[in-house]
């Protein structure tokens, strides 16, 4: 299954053409530059894309490994793997789940398609790209019949809280619209959902190691 779609976004009235498509090992040189402008430090630069990982990724599960062009440079990539979800079991790990970002815990009988990574250069964050790629992996995720796609969302705005709210307490202050945090809050515009808070899910010292798993179900899968 190889992914090719060709559109046009906006930017201040005027038409870029854009491609989304799967990333290619000739384009490992660009994700791994986009991975350090989006994240720098003090995010650890050991969490960033190696040769190794994005290798790792063509061969487990091609069809995760997605990218969006313009003009022939990368603007973003969006990597997931597909996994066997057990609601009442939701806890987990970004390197348990991901084997630490290799996704050789790819499984083809999975039910759930989980979002490894996602990034956006920043120059480049403000034309949606981003709700882009997340669209793409919903089709995957409608494409492979997969009842939800699941991820765990980083909440880099609570750093700032930390002393005042509990990570519980601050992602309702986020959703009842009192705080905008840049990664859930765009998660949450983007149609996914929260499910539980993940401690220790990824070392992250702006989200105090914390994430929020996320979920979308599949509408068109019926139980």
């Amino acid at each position: 299954m190889t992914l090719h779609s060709e559109f046009y976004l906006f930017d201040t009235g005027q038409p870029i053409p854009c491609t989304v498509r799967n990333y290619l090992e000739k384009d490992f040189h660009e994700l791994i530059a986009i991975q350090s402008e989006c994240f720098p430090p003090p995010f650890p630069e050991e969490l960033w894309w190696n040769v190794e990982q994005l290798s790792s990724h063509l061969s487990h599960f091609p069809e995760g490994a997605i990218c969006v062009e313009v003009d022939g440079e990368l603007a973003g990539s969006l990597t997931c793997l597909q996994v066997a979800y057990n609601p009442n079991q939701p806890h987990h790990t970004w390197e348990e789940i991901t084997d630490n970002g290799y996704i050789t815990t790819n499984d083809e009988h999975g039910d759930a398609l989980y979002v490894v990574d996602i990034s956006i250069r920043p120059k480049f964050r403000k034309l949606g790209f981003g709700k882009i790629l997340l669209q793409h992996a919903y089709y995957l995720t409608i494409e492979l019949r997969l009842d939800r796609l699941l991820g765990g969302g980083r909440m880099p705005g609570y750093k700032r809280y930390r002393k005042e709210l509990s990570p519980e307490e601050y992602l309702e202050q986020v959703l009842a619209g009192h705080v905008k945090d840049p990664v859930i809050t765009f998660l949450l515009r983007c149609g996914r959902t929260p499910v539980t808070i993940l401690p220790q899910y990824l070392e992250d010292e702006d989200s105090m190691n914390h994430a929020v798993l996320m979920e979308w179900k599949n509408p068109f899968k019926t139980k």
